[in-house]
């Protein structure tokens, strides 16, 4: 058996961002209201999450997992710039863009930096790895949260976020990003274990 099978994963990811797109292409999720997109993000997140700590040849996967392949997937953070023009042009808040965009920018920044230059079986790198997936992981639930509380205050405002293509954040890639947070913890500290 292969111990480490990414087909699976990359399967599923590949099938999910195509039910996303095409439930984006249907424009129902630009019918949802507050709080219905978050407790999508919510649903599909935890549900993610017990797929790949509950399904053996997925654990397998997470367990074994490249810490660079979880956080190259990081780099789609390079989104927050499209927060930051859709506020300049005046058609998403910018009480959302404006944080949202710059940590989105300062994560993916981070992430690039890292796959790039460090190692992170060494010492040095599994704390830059670690310093960087808690400031990713806050920054990603800041947004959330932000967009929630907006969303409920204001709704028109993130119209936006809920239709193509920043519809496949709350339906794909938010959950994606939180799970793979949460997997690099788990790697992180599976490195720490092990003996040097």
């Amino acid at each position: 058996m292969n111990p480490h099978p990414a087909q699976p994963i990359a399967t599923i990811l590949v099938v999910w961002f195509v039910m996303a797109l095409g439930i984006g292409f249907t424009g129902r999720v630009a019918e949802l209201r507050p709080p219905t997109p978050q407790v999508v993000l919510v649903v599909l997140t935890v549900t993610a999450l017990a797929a790949v700590l509950l399904v053996p040849r997925l654990r397998t996967w997470a367990d074994h997992g490249s810490l660079r392949v979880l956080t190259s997937v990081h780099v789609s953070r390079f989104v927050g710039v499209y927060f930051l023009l859709l506020a300049q042009r005046g058609t998403l808040a910018p009480a959302f863009a404006l944080p949202a965009g710059w940590g989105d920018v300062a994560v993916a920044t981070g992430a690039l930096v890292l796959i790039l230059s460090v190692k992170p079986r060494t010492a040095s790198g599994r704390l830059y790895y670690s310093v960087w997936n808690i400031v990713g992981l806050i920054d990603i639930l800041l947004v959330v949260i932000l967009a929630a509380r907006i969303g409920l205050s204001d709704p028109v405002s993130l119209r936006p976020l809920l239709r193509l293509p920043l519809c496949l954040l709350p339906t794909f890639l938010v959950p994606v990003i939180i799970v793979s947070h949460i997997l690099l913890f788990r790697r992180l500290r599976a490195l720490h274990l092990l003996p040097r």
